[in-house]
């Protein structure tokens, strides 16, 4: 008692790292943005501000289908079942053995009798864990635990915002698909009515051609968006956990790009890092590496243990459950390694070694995630800027179009001023629609690197795993 209340565990105390992060974001909140604190409800479902019900339950078939999510609950499965075997070390163990022997000595050296030995018994040993080996292996295997689990809730947060990003790049290619078979409607309008007038003798054969080319332009970008939205369509079904093709039904109708909600609160720094799945996970993992210095220093002390047997033993069967056949044995023992050419000394400093990497690890982490956020914080208030200067193009496109085709009938200008207007219609329409969605894609961008989406899964959910 006295050696044990000398001794303590040795090997490092684990102490959080110290979040460093600004007090406020450096990019200017615009644009709807605030710095309130984002509602835990919000973020934990943000897809749900869209009010699209097909967005929200092909996120809650994939959060039941997905198999990386599935993968990552196995790895939540094998951690427990790790830290289970390691909570075993802390326990005596107890061995039951039983044999029969026959045996026959040499008749040159012996009497040449054979003889048969019946045993039974119980082995029992345990190591005293006087230097806190067994208990720092513990503690490194419940930090790999909060690894794994926090692990778990980052491929949650990744998945919700990749099955959202997909959704929103399907529905912005049927929007891109709609706007080129209505410009081709158009310009084959025109193609016709420059036809006729080149049939009349109203008109040479220069502006046929060039309403021929600037229709057959229009109907050669129809194949690349269909290919587009046939491979968004095929990655939300794998998204989802189902074979390529079984989505297409519930995306066959065409629905818009799901509009921003006015205002989004964004919290400041700090919350954020605290939140981040990510940034949970390097720091569980430095807590372990940090517990796994213990376990390598401890090998440097010496190594207690209790051991014991109780058992039968009798030459005869029937002899074998009698008292005379009975026999114990029990006692401590000690070992330590005195000499092993520093090996143990080695094995601490490349432990040592990797905590300062999974510092390094966990800093990196942290600015890592700072940096997402400012990028996307940028990225959403720009491109909401383009999408306004686009909104004004298109209108101006759209009268643009319908002046020079007056004009052209009129005889007032000719026909490449109604070509520049229809191809420079064409593309702004285009162009807005890539922006809406690249509007919607940043904002999910945006939840992402908040770390929103995994309280999804709850903790009883979790543990589920």
């Amino acid at each position: 008692m006295v050696l044990l209340a000398g001794c303590a565990t040795v090997g490092p105390e684990y102490v959080p790292p110290e979040i460093k992060a600004p007090a406020t974001w450096h990019t200017e909140l615009k644009d709807g943005m605030t710095a309130e604190a984002t509602d835990p409800q919000t973020l934990a479902r943000w897809w749900t501000i869209f009010d699209d019900p097909v967005l929200s339950d092909l996120i809650d078939r994939s959060v039941t289908g997905n198999l990386d999510l599935k993968q990552a609950g196995a790895r939540v499965r094998e951690a427990r079942a790790r830290r289970g075997i390691s909570q075993a070390d802390q326990f005596p163990t107890l061995d039951a053995s039983g044999s029969v022997t026959k045996k026959r000595s040499s008749q040159s050296t012996g009497t040449g009798r054979e003889t048969k030995l019946y045993m039974t018994g119980f082995d029992a040993g345990w190591e005293i864990d006087i230097f806190g080996g067994v208990w720092r292996s513990v503690e490194a295997a419940d930090a790999d635990l909060e690894a794994s689990q926090a692990d778990l809730r980052d491929v949650l947060v990744s998945l919700t915002a990749e099955v959202a990003l997909n959704y929103v790049e399907a529905r912005t290619f049927q929007t891109r698909l709609a706007v080129a078979q209505g410009n081709l409607k158009a310009q084959q309008k025109t193609f016709d009515l420059i036809e006729s007038r080149y049939q009349a003798g109203l008109s040479d054969e220069l502006p046929v051609q060039q309403a021929r080319y600037n229709l057959e332009s229009t109907r050669s970008q129809i194949p690349t968006l269909r290919t587009g939205l046939e491979a968004a369509k095929n990655r939300l079904a794998v998204l989802v956990g189902q074979a390529p093709g079984s989505v297409h039904a519930q995306l066959a109708g065409h629905r818009p790009v799901p509009v921003t909600p006015p205002a989004v609160a964004v919290g400041v720094p700090a919350e954020t890092l605290r939140r981040r799945p990510d940034i949970r996970k390097a720091e569980h993992e430095l807590a372990a590496q940090t517990a796994r210095i213990g376990v390598a220093t401890a090998d440097l002390y010496p190594k207690f243990r209790l051991a014991g047997s109780i058992g039968l033993e009798s030459i005869r069967s029937a002899d074998l459950f009698k008292s005379a056949s009975r026999f114990w044995g029990f006692g401590p023992s000690v070992s330590w390694n005195i000499f092993d050419a520093g090996a143990i000394r080695r094995e601490i400093e490349v432990q040592s070694a990797l905590q300062e990497q999974y510092l390094i690890a966990y800093e990196a982490a942290v600015l890592g995630a700072l940096e997402e956020v400012e990028n996307t914080l940028t990225t959403y208030a720009e491109e909401q800027l383009r999408r306004e200067g686009l909104l004004e193009a298109v209108d101006a496109a759209q009268q643009a179009v319908q002046l020079s085709q007056d004009k052209y009938k009129a005889g007032l200008v000719d026909f490449s001023n109604v070509l520049d207007a229809q191809r420079s219609l064409l593309s702004f329409q285009d162009q807005l629609a890539q922006s809406n969605g690249a509007v919607t894609s940043n904002l999910i961008t945006l939840y992402k690197a908040l770390g929103g989406g995994w309280t999804a899964l709850d903790r009883d959910e979790t543990n589920s795993f």
